[in-house]
């Protein structure tokens, strides 16, 4: 599973590489983005603007929000057949925005790594999300990150890993795309463009959200 990552690149930044606008008013760096919290996201029905929606998708038929604490991640083998799921694949997809991830290697107890692009540059995982409207009118925009099976480098921690887009697939991910397409793009990413190091017991509490949680150790 994907349970905990970061994205805490400057607006230009964000821009250069995504071609998005941000509203400063929302947006801020994190560097441990967890379950439950509003992240960075661009839809599909606004993919010129990044948006803040809520990590763990509650599906529009949902009684109770609280559902979404179990769905923050989705299956890329069983998106197209699950009722959470399936009708969000072919409607509404996003892009999850990151600079790395983090899993927990189980050694004589759990150790944690950072995992990101060699060159430590940003990138997007692949997303679905929902919008659920509670008997009072509230609107919650919720999110799930789509897992894959791990390449090499991932799979020396982990037995699963999110889907990492191409960027030249970003948009397809986007736009009115077949479901054979998209189901094309549901794989590994390539294992030589990714790194990985080991990092300090901060990041295990959500509590500590600061640069130091990305120090080697």
């Amino acid at each position: 599973m994907c349970g905990r990552y970061s994205f805490a690149l400057e607006d230009d930044l964000i821009w250069e590489r995504f071609r998005v606008r941000v509203r400063t008013t929302i947006y801020k760096a994190r560097y441990n983005c967890a379950p439950g919290q509003d992240l960075a996201i661009v839809s599909n029905e606004d993919p010129v603007t990044l948006n803040l929606f809520r990590w763990g998708l509650i599906p529009f038929w949902a009684k109770d929000p609280a559902i979404g604490n179990r769905l923050i991640n989705t299956k890329a083998e069983t998106i197209t057949v699950k009722p959470s799921f399936k009708n969000a694949f072919r409607s509404r997809r996003c892009l999850v925005l990151s600079d790395g991830f983090y899993e927990w290697k189980k050694e004589r107890e759990k150790k944690p790594y950072r995992i990101q692009m060699t060159d430590g540059s940003p990138f997007a995982m692949a997303g679905i999300w929902e919008r659920w409207i509670s008997p009072d009118g509230k609107i919650i925009q919720s999110f799930s990150i789509i897992t894959t099976s791990p390449n090499e480098t991932v799979a020396t921690i982990h037995d699963r890993m999110p889907v990492i887009l191409p960027t030249e697939d970003e948009q397809k991910w986007l736009g009115k795309t077949s479901e054979t397409e998209l189901l094309d793009l549901l794989k590994p990413y390539p294992a030589g463009k990714m790194t990985t190091y080991p990092i300090s017991k901060l990041v295990n509490s959500t509590k500590n959200d600061s640069p130091e949680i990305l120090e080697p150790v």
